[in-house]
């Protein structure tokens, strides 16, 4: 039984599925967006939010332990300079993932998984859709002002 098993093992053992999700961070720390499963996304998700949030606080301690984690200087640094600035004011959810289908050879599920600050598209469409509020009667117009508006034109 695996009562409070949590970790997805990823059918690998435990140095190579480390050294996986390291490489998978890199890579997205570097790009910004990588094209993955959905179960190596998800748990990319809870190896790499943590050290987002770690390179909030721009310490040499900070620093050495998202290093002891990633081993890649270019992307310590990225992560601190640019990454960090993005997010500060952001609680937590950096990363999003979006599904895409299913892979043609074996149908595994595949997905992006990128940073949320990072993705323009999605930033410029929140921007222009503004909420309102709605209220649940239906607001009916007349039928005599739809008439006389068609009769107008």
């Amino acid at each position: 039984m695996r009562h409070n098993c949590k970790v997805n093992h990823l059918g690998r053992k435990t140095a190579h599925r480390k050294a996986l999700l390291s490489n998978m961070a890199i890579s997205l720390i570097e790009h910004k967006r990588i094209h993955t499963t959905v179960a190596k996304a998800k748990a990319l998700r809870v190896y790499v939010e943590p050290l987002i949030s770690k390179s909030k606080n721009d310490t040499t301690h900070s620093r050495r332990v998202v290093f002891g984690y990633l081993q890649d200087k270019d992307a310590v640094s990225t992560l601190f300079r640019e990454i960090s600035a993005k997010v500060a004011d952001r609680p937590g959810g950096y990363t999003r993932i979006l599904k895409t289908g299913n892979r043609l050879g074996d149908n595994a599920e595949m997905c992006f998984i990128e940073l949320v600050d990072y993705n323009e598209n999605m930033l410029s469409a929140t921007d222009s859709k503004k909420t309102t509020t709605r209220s649940r009667r239906s607001k009916k117009k007349s039928t005599s002002t739809e008439v006389t508006d068609s009769a107008a034109e």
